[in-house]
């Protein structure tokens, strides 16, 4: 493993960091959540046509820069510092590989090349709290976390003019009150012969309902998806390996995952170093302090474990080695919460407030949890994958 950046990477970061620093402060991350969609759309059309991140990884067949999934984590790593509110997650690290792995050639020529030019958006749909088992981080991803053929989750049937239709509710799906395309996870078969299977829908299709989701982290836009007799295509072939595409889409994501979220912590250090210098008790910078400097050594070594375990994780997706996608995200969340936490602490008053951006970092690594975890569970799964309990007798 060559651990070295080269030339090109060290370009999408100086580049993508300049411009977020200009377009993307905190007064600029506020207001772009209050809009309708949840993200500056001016700063997405920038990012997507002259930066081309939503088609980073994606084939240069299909529109996109053909680069690495690494290259994606670090563009993330960037965004993540600046807590940046895009539907680039949603779209390259989660919708775009399902169509590229699944999908058959006329889908993936129909969507990859709008998705890769930023005009249109995608969101991935799992009903329940199942996107984390689905995407095989915390669990086997066989099981029925898409409804089973019982009541709730997602249900498709055969359409009788054709195609599919589908009926059910899932909530909290990541920019799913805007995507223009939305990837539902949805059971067919009945209880009998249950089978998950991937649909497509498209905004606009008739009987599809959604809104948007009040969410503990402002920065991650949810929406509600409500599917009464929805007309939907299938995504790719009827013996696809819908299960395998999950969780391997799932392991290179929380690759991605995991470096944006040693981005974020990353920069709560930074800032929080650069107050404590400036803040003064007792005639001197609260900084000089030996037990402050502890703390924040500590939350250093953090960091740089999560980063180092972070960039593995994405050069091992994209070198088609073990998946450790869920192990690195699970020290990149507790990375993330660690520094944030400290950071409110440090600052004093003012960083227990709304106003300090503090709280923003401490909310995305709740809500990373909450959506992708929590830690615990990641790492118990990663445990058990690895067999790393096997034959050992543990005192209780």
């Amino acid at each position: 493993m060559d651990a070295r950046f080269t030339a090109e990477q060290d370009e999408i970061r100086r580049t993508l960091r300049e411009l977020l620093l200009k377009r993307c402060g905190p007064e600029e991350v506020r207001s772009a959540v209050r809009t309708g969609v949840g993200y500056d759309a001016g700063l997405w059309e920038t990012l997507a046509q002259q930066l081309g991140l939503p088609g980073l990884a994606l084939p240069t067949a299909y529109g996109g820069v053909g680069c690495s999934f690494a290259d994606l984590a670090l563009a993330c790593e960037e965004s993540g510092r600046v807590l940046a509110p895009s539907p680039l997650l949603a779209t390259a690290a989660l919708a775009a590989p399902l169509v590229l792995a699944l999908g058959t050639d006329a889908q993936r020529a129909g969507l990859l090349p709008g998705i890769a030019a930023g005009e249109l958006t995608a969101a991935l749909a799992v009903p329940g709290t199942g996107l984390p088992t689905a995407l095989g981080l915390v669990g086997d991803n066989g099981g029925d976390w898409a409804g089973g053929g019982r009541a709730g989750g997602v249900q498709a049937r055969p359409g009788e003019e054709g195609g599919w239709r589908l009926y059910g509710e899932v909530e909290r799906v990541l920019d799913g009150h805007s995507a223009g395309l939305l990837l539902v996870a949805a059971h067919t078969g009945g209880f009998a012969r249950a089978r998950t299977r991937i649909f497509l829908v498209t905004e606009g299709a008739q009987g599809l309902v959604r809104m948007r989701q009040t969410s503990l982290d402002e920065t991650r836009a949810q929406g509600r998806v409500q599917l009464r007799q929805v007309r939907a295509e299938l995504l790719g072939e009827e013996d696809g390996d819908v299960l395998g595409a999950l969780a391997s889409v799932g392991d290179t994501a929380a690759a991605v995952l995991a470096v944006e979220a040693v981005g974020a912590a990353d920069r709560a250090l930074e800032r929080t170093v650069a107050y404590v210098r400036q803040r003064e008790q007792f005639g001197r910078a609260i900084g000089s302090f030996q037990a402050v400097k502890h703390r924040l050594a500590d939350v250093y070594v953090r960091v740089q474990a999560a980063r180092s375990a972070a960039y593995y994780a994405a050069w091992a997706a994209e070198a088609g080695g073990e998946r450790v996608g869920g192990l690195a995200l699970a020290q990149g969340l507790e990375a993330l919460r660690t520094a944030a936490a400290e950071a409110i602490q440090l600052h004093g008053g003012i960083g227990f407030t709304w106003e300090h951006e503090a709280q923003l970092y401490f909310k995305r690594a709740a809500g990373d949890e909450l959506l992708f975890g929590p830690v615990h569970r990641l790492r118990a799964y990663a445990a058990d994958a690895a067999r790393l309990f096997d034959g050992a007798e543990v005192a209780v």
